[in-house]
């Protein structure tokens, strides 16, 4: 009974934590990382399709990416969506390969990401509140159908609030990080 809220508890504490790294690692930090272009699409044929999946993508250099296109006439179509994303860069051509400076961040633009980056760590903080409230609650009604003791129902708020506690801890570690690659970056 109350193993099940606790391992349902735990499952989605994990996918928040899953969410936050792919939403931190969207975040543009000043250097080379493929993940950067991650929700970036294009028409190919009709199909809204990931730029990943027209082209090879390499981090040359710690500033430096490039997209070998598989198709040339897809070279138009890359520049643009990416030129069209709002991640700032400035894409060139050689006809076959195109490359993507990454450009030193501003000031501004640092703190601007560091704004985003204390949304989604918060965001994701307020699903881990909800997931604990929703635990608290079913351990309760477990409680009221005479399935545990009082007791027990101490015991798995305890439990609950210290599995709370240790994912918010990650979530600030992770959050922290991020915000000192960027600075630094």
């Amino acid at each position: 009974m109350l193993d099940d809220v606790f391992t349902d508890l735990q499952d989605s504490f994990d996918a928040a934590i899953r969410d936050l790294k792919r939403d931190l690692a969207k975040i543009r930090t000043g250097r080379a990382n493929l993940s950067i272009f991650d929700g970036i699409t294009l028409d190919y044929y009709g199909t809204p399709t990931p730029l990943n999946q027209v082209g090879t993508m390499k981090v040359v250099d710690a500033r430096m990416i490039t997209i070998q296109p598989w198709e040339r006439s897809m070279v138009a179509p890359i520049e643009k969506a990416i030129l069209t994303s709002d991640l700032g860069l400035n894409p060139s051509n050689d006809g076959t390969l195109i490359r993507v400076p990454i450009p030193q961040l501003t000031g501004e633009r640092r703190q601007e990401l560091v704004r985003l980056v204390k949304k989604a760590c918060e965001d994701h903080r307020i699903v881990v509140r909800n997931r604990r409230r929703d635990a608290n609650d079913l351990a309760k009604d477990l409680e009221k159908e005479s399935e545990i003791s009082e007791d027990d129902l101490h015991r798995a708020r305890k439990t609950i609030q210290d599995m709370t506690d240790k994912v918010i801890k990650e979530i600030d570690a992770l959050g922290d990080g991020k915000e000192k690659e960027i600075m630094e970056g």
